[in-house]
């Protein structure tokens, strides 16, 4: 059940998207995990009571391996936030995904290293979450559909490879992402998912490729303004996509709210 203080969905923009409603109603708040990225705004998008937040910032300050993701994601929560979108620019690791195309993920690799992973870290608790399939089935059901009733280009499956950033791959580093079954790269994926997976929440990625990375092109290099321009070019049609995944979210019970029965948690959960 909702109320004026809480939305059932949330939103996590990324790079080039850093504001999203129309009313934005900033909510400041800590967590136990410190600050978030920037204070969540309430409002409503699609119809729909959200929570929206720029996982980098609206300023984009925090860089890949800076940002809070336990703080965002805890924040989220404990506004009522049960189902969460992220928005993600990607690279592409395949020729056909070329840039335009939104890619809805259902496996993850993490390569990344010195974050922050768990919430249940030094609680005198082990928690192990099951991950081998990280994203909520029932949201990548309406946002494969959603996507493919878009304007841009959709694919349905594929892997994200989490890079640790900020630099951008190799050629011989894409090669490698590409050989070994990578779908995309991106450098925001994780812990993403994983916390979202602790905190009991369905997680959903709609991943935008912004350009093919450096092993698939090897002509050209990935540049940060390259990516953006390209996020630019899309943000009206992804934010279509967005739209209608929000609208199409179903209200009742998931799995992904039921990982954590029957574990002994160290703390009590927003």
């Amino acid at each position: 059940m909702t109320d004026a203080t809480t939305a059932p969905v949330g939103i996590l923009g990324g790079s080039g998207l850093y504001r999203l409603l129309d009313d934005p109603e900033p909510v400041p708040l800590t967590t136990p995990f410190g600050d978030p990225s920037d204070p969540p705004s309430r409002g409503t998008f699609a119809g729909r009571p959200v929570v929206f937040l720029p996982r980098h910032g609206a300023d984009h300050r925090f860089p890949p391996h800076r940002v809070n993701y336990r703080a965002n994601l805890w924040a989220l929560r404990s506004l009522g936030v049960r189902q969460v979108v992220a928005a993600s620019a990607v690279g592409g690791l395949r020729d056909d995904l070329t840039a335009g195309t939104v890619l809805v993920p259902d496996q993850i690799v993490d390569r990344t290293w010195g974050r922050a992973h768990t919430l249940y870290d030094d609680v005198g608790t082990v928690v192990h979450v099951p991950f081998a399939d990280p994203y909520c089935p029932r949201g990548r059901a309406v946002a494969v559909r959603a996507a493919r009733a878009g304007t841009l280009p959709a694919v349905d499956g594929g892997t994200m490879v989490v890079i640790q950033g900020p630099r951008f791959s190799s050629r011989a580093e894409s090669r490698r992402n590409a050989a070994q079954g990578g779908s995309v790269v991106g450098m925001t994926g994780m812990p993403e998912a994983a916390v979202a997976r602790e905190l009991a929440l369905c997680y959903t990625t709609l991943a935008l490729v912004t350009d093919a990375d450096a092993g698939v092109d090897g002509d050209t290099s990935v540049t940060h303004a390259a990516v953006l321009e390209a996020f630019a070019r899309n943000v009206v049609a992804l934010t279509d996509v967005l739209h209608d995944v929000v609208a199409d979210l179903p209200d009742d019970d998931c799995e992904c709210r039921h990982v954590l029965d029957g574990l002994p948690l160290p703390f009590e959960l927003p």
